[in-house]
């Protein structure tokens, strides 16, 4: 491979990274480890932190744990053995005031030799703490030489920029690369959102936000840096959940011009004998969203809704009355479950009611004796209604007039399957359905070009469930609690996250607890089931359990949704430190389904994580999903929350969707008022902006065709 020429001009943000003064091939390569690769990379990499040594202090002030900065005067520097093998690198340096040691435990001796000879001036930024002797000293300080010309501007009086580093690229050679990039390049950063836009919200000019977002002034409020609410941080970050707003708004527009779906008349004779046949009142908010969704299939422009609702809350019951209505119109409906357990389980529950209407209900799903021709009535017309699993999307399955389609858990399926599905009929309607509630923030960026409906009651007669975590030296307690709901004649689940003995994973395998359920409870009968069973065994044993015939059902994560067993009530999680906070509310959810007082018991093993600990500790405190959904974001980061990373929602260089919820409100509402007053961004004003939409989110978010 040829190694491109060094340019003479460097006036592109496009340009390598690798002819930045200070880069090279070499570091070129390590910044490609962080993701960066040309300048514009360089100039969205943010400083994670900030260091105020706008204040330089004397040795005497350091206060332990407190992050400071001081100048001082090398007067002794050695290795120092701590055995055999070990050894450090000791410096002891002084003021007028005081002294005190730094040691670092990995190190160059030959470097360390030559940078801290003796009568060296240093600047030096850290955190001390109290050593064996109980004096002050600092491990692996950030130490800057003081030049002989004395030019300090990189290190004491100004803010100091903290990046992410990665190994070989050191925080100081960093900064400085970076001052350099800022000062050659930011003024490149050109202006693209509309000049009234910039006015109304108060933003700061593009390229001086980049200059400042790097190096802020030194009166610069370390308040307002931690909380990135500088006016060069709120600018950066305005315009990335603008451009992302644009995109989803630009999207929704297209998606009402283009397609024309069929209007449907609601609330028909087969709706009506549905609602005569359900043993239960509809809560207010299943009324209040099939209103919603009623008003959408009315429409001629196809449905596009979300529909997300916390465990148990009702999300089925509203689907099939959706489904049914598309029946009721001579069309024919489907539902897609992301596994062949919940399929199943959508199956089983929604099959009496098909058979009191007279519909015919199909399952379809890979392995599937008579596949074939199910897939011949599926292109007759012959089946009314089919569940299945993306099974549906494959090429050989046909529908011959397929008018809705609902996808429940969306986020384990991606944007391209979503798209699948509604490419089996003209524009047919589309509920998407989660039971993992999704933060607002995440909901607005996420699904922002879907309309969002929210289940948020539950239906009379579900019980509060009560969370505790067990720790596993008190494992046999967990138990004994077990017992005594045996003995009260209820059921149970417990959880394994394993299904055989792994040599990496010391975890408790679900054969190994079935074993050991066996020998403490032989009067009861207890049962595993997980995915590598077949279907007909997976049903046989939910039909038994359901009936009583079960008492403590093992399990691993198959049982996560779709599951209903009121007299259920009490799941025992194994290992519930390595199980996600979504996944386990989800688990929780599989029991309070009855009338009877119901817990959800936590066993933890060490060492757990500081994230695990903040997980246990969410499912300990709250029992709503919404709450629990936020704590998951919080945990985890957009990126990983639902698998949004294949769901189309670009990697956030500024914004953060907890934090900045009120500026993706502000965004949102400017975005798609911008998008009715000119859909594709036509108006000579708005050409920038189009521009950069397209460089920013025109791959990620498929709008080549719409603009």
């Amino acid at each position: 491979m040829k190694t491109p020429k060094n340019p003479t001009h460097q006036t592109s943000l496009q340009d390598s990274l690798q002819y930045i003064k200070g880069v090279g091939p070499k570091r070129a390569w390590l910044f490609s480890k962080l993701g960066l690769n040309t300048v514009e990379d360089g100039l969205y990499f943010l400083p994670h932190r900030f260091e105020d040594r706008t204040r330089v202090k004397k040795i005497v002030q350091l206060i332990e744990g407190e992050q400071i900065t001081f100048t001082g005067t090398v007067i002794d520097a050695d290795v120092v053995r701590l055995g055999r093998r070990k050894k450090l690198f000791q410096v002891l340096v002084e003021d007028d005031t005081g002294n005190i040691l730094f040691r670092w435990f990995k190190f160059s001796e030959t470097y360390m030799r030559e940078k801290f000879a003796i009568g060296r001036q240093l600047i030096v930024s850290g955190k001390p703490i109290r050593g064996s002797g109980r004096a002050l000293e600092m491990t692996h300080p950030d130490v800057e030489i003081v030049p002989d010309d004395n030019n300090e501007a990189l290190a004491t009086g100004s803010i100091v920029p903290v990046y992410h580093t990665t190994e070989g690229l050191h925080s100081k050679s960093l900064r400085a690369i970076m001052a350099h990039l800022v000062e050659r390049y930011a003024g490149l950063m050109e202006e693209f959102l509309p000049a009234e836009l910039v006015r109304r919200n108060q933003l700061m000019a593009r390229s001086q936000a980049f200059h400042e977002a790097h190096f802020p002034p030194p009166d610069t409020a370390a308040s307002d840096l931690k909380k990135m609410r500088t006016p060069a941080q709120f600018r950066i970050i305005f315009e990335e959940l603008f451009l992302i707003q644009l995109g989803l708004a630009t999207k929704k527009k297209h998606a009402g011009e283009q397609d024309t779906g069929v209007p449907f008349k609601t609330r028909g004779p087969l709706i009506q004998r549905f609602v005569r046949l359900l043993p239960f009142q509809l809560t207010g908010a299943q009324k209040k969203v099939l209103g919603h969704i009623m008003e959408n299939l009315e429409r001629p422009r196809p449905m596009n809704r979300l529909l997300h609702g916390d465990v148990g809350s009702g999300k089925t019951i509203v689907a099939l009355t959706a489904l049914l209505t598309a029946i009721d119109n001579g069309y024919q409906a489907a539902l897609m479950a992301p596994t062949e357990l919940l399929a199943e389980q959508h199956f089983l529950n929604i099959q009496p009611y098909c058979e009191a209407l007279g519909l015919r209900l199909e399952l379809l799903v890979s392995n599937l004796k008579d596949k074939n021709k199910i897939i011949e009535d599926l292109a007759s017309g012959n089946i009314s209604l089919v569940v299945g699993t993306h099974a549906l999307i494959q090429k050989n399955v046909q529908f011959k007039n397929l008018g809705l389609a609902v996808i429940d858990e969306q986020h384990r399926f991606g944007v391209l399957q979503r798209d699948a599905i509604g490419k089996k009929g003209q524009a047919p309607h589309l509920l998407v359905m989660t039971a993992t509630p999704i933060p607002r923030s995440l909901a607005m960026t996420l699904y922002g070009d879907m309309d969002i409906s929210i289940l948020d009651e539950m239906p009379p007669g579900r019980q509060a469930i009560r969370t505790e975590r067990v720790d596993a030296g008190k494992r046999d307690r967990a138990y004994d609690f077990l017992n005594k709901a045996l003995d009260q004649g209820r059921q149970a689940y417990v959880v394994c996250p394993l299904i055989e003995e792994s040599e990496t994973l010391d975890l408790k395998t679900a054969e190994s607890v079935v074993e050991d359920l066996k020998n403490r409870f032989p009067k009861h009968k207890v049962q595993l089931i997980h995915g590598r069973l077949k279907k007909e065994e997976r049903q046989t044993l939910m039909a038994d359990f359901k009936k009583g015939g079960i008492d403590i059902l093992v399990a691993t994560t198959v049982i996560e949704v779709g599951i209903d067993i009121p007299n259920a009530t009490l799941m025992v999680v194994e290992h519930a430190e390595r199980f996600g906070l979504a996944q386990l509310h989800q688990l929780r959810g599989r029991v309070g389904r009855g009338v009877h007082a119901s817990h959800c018991l936590l066993i933890a093993y060490p060492p757990v994580s500081e994230s695990g600990q903040a997980r246990l500790q969410a499912m300990v405190e709250s029992n709503d999903g919404f709450v629990i959904a936020e704590e998951d974001l919080k945990i985890r980061g957009p990126g990983d929350f639902m698998g949004t990373r294949q769901s189309g929602l670009p990697d956030l260089k500024a914004a953060d969707l907890i934090r900045d919820i009120k500026i993706i409100e502000i965004t949102r509402k400017e975005a798609f008022a911008l998008i009715d007053r000119d859909p594709h961004l036509e108006h000579p004003d708005h050409h920038q902006l189009k521009a950069a939409l397209q460089h920013k989110l025109g791959d990620r978010l498929d709008l080549a065709d719409i603009l």
